[in-house]
């Protein structure tokens, strides 16, 4: 029975491994064993960008392999170049059908995957500011409002605290 399994593989060469483990399930005569290979992306919602939404992956580094155990098979996966190794190590532990599901869901773009860290800001917060002119201070956080992903932050600009109102994205903590 083929069940989905989790491989750790260098960031930014996913693409890469899987072209070549589906060269390799055919050369070795292993087709039967696998089925899909995915690398879990979603459509990220960009504010104030063009209406193309870039495809951004779930999950930098990992692959989702659905297949079946047997001899060998765990070989030809991890003697790949590039395959870091299998998640639980040296007896792959698959995944549930419930994160199968929730992943796949992702990716369809049922469940939404976006830049945010409300639940993290809180007032009183200490914060280090990334993005705009103010990029390089820190403040605390004044005022928060979730519906319109906002922040009043109190920066000391030449000795004097004064509010700041940014984006969530332009902060981290």
């Amino acid at each position: 029975m083929k069940r989905w399994y989790v491989v750790q593989v260098y960031a930014g060469y996913e693409e890469a491994v899987k072209a070549d483990l589906q060269k390799r399930f055919v050369e070795r005569d292993l087709e039967e064993y696998f089925g899909e290979i995915l690398i879990p992306s979603a459509k990220l919602r960009q504010f104030f960008e063009a209406a193309d939404a870039k495809d951004q992956q779930l999950f930098p580094g990992y692959l989702l392999i659905e297949m079946e155990i047997a001899p060998g098979v765990i070989r030809a996966v991890t003697s790949a170049p590039r395959v870091l190794r299998f998640l639980g190590g040296t007896d792959p532990a698959p995944l549930s059908q419930k994160e199968i599901d929730r992943i796949l869901s992702q990716m369809k773009g049922e469940v939404t995957v976006g830049k945010t860290r409300e639940e993290f800001i809180s007032v009183g917060t200490e914060v280090d500011i990334s993005e705009g002119p103010f990029a390089g201070f820190v403040g605390v956080v004044e005022k928060v409002d979730h519906e319109n992903e906002k922040l009043t932050i109190m920066v000391s600009i030449f000795g004097r605290m004064t509010p700041v109102e940014l984006g969530f994205y332009q902060i981290k903590q």
